[in-house]
């Protein structure tokens, strides 16, 4: 995706910025992510959402949820792309860290079959991106 001067981006047809904050939990609100399946993790989703056409702006997790605000074209399908990106990041985490996700599912299970998303604006993207750097800092 190219940016235009005024912070858009344009392809052949369109001019757009579609911009989202997505919230996985894993299966029960366990407390899956421990530090070093977080850093696999964060750099499995950066690839993923690359390699998929999106752009991500920030990320953080917590030991049971992950937050993600990222821009994508219009041609992606939400409901698909998610799913698609929780199965395979599960596959990916369960295969890399099977003593960790085994201790709290004896079933192949990792996400939540639920999620959040909502489309955040220009003028929320700056509270949003915050929101998640702050995730996890002490009161």
């Amino acid at each position: 995706m190219k940016h235009t001067q005024d912070g858009y981006y344009k392809n052949r047809h369109s001019c757009f910025l579609l911009q989202y904050h997505l919230v996985l939990v894993t299966k029960y609100r366990k407390p899956v992510i421990t530090e070093e399946l977080r850093d696999y993790l964060m750099a499995y989703t950066k690839d993923y959402f690359k390699r998929m056409g999106c752009v991500l702006t920030e990320m953080n997790t917590q030991p049971d949820h992950i937050h993600i605000l990222f821009e994508a074209p219009p041609q992606i399908n939400l409901a698909n792309f998610v799913n698609a990106f929780k199965a395979a990041s599960s596959r990916m985490v369960r295969s890399n860290f099977p003593e960790e996700v085994s201790r709290f599912y004896w079933k192949p299970y990792f996400w939540s079959l639920s999620y959040f998303i909502a489309t955040v604006s220009d003028r929320s993207a700056e509270a949003v991106k915050k929101y998640i750097q702050n995730q996890g800092a002490k009161e």
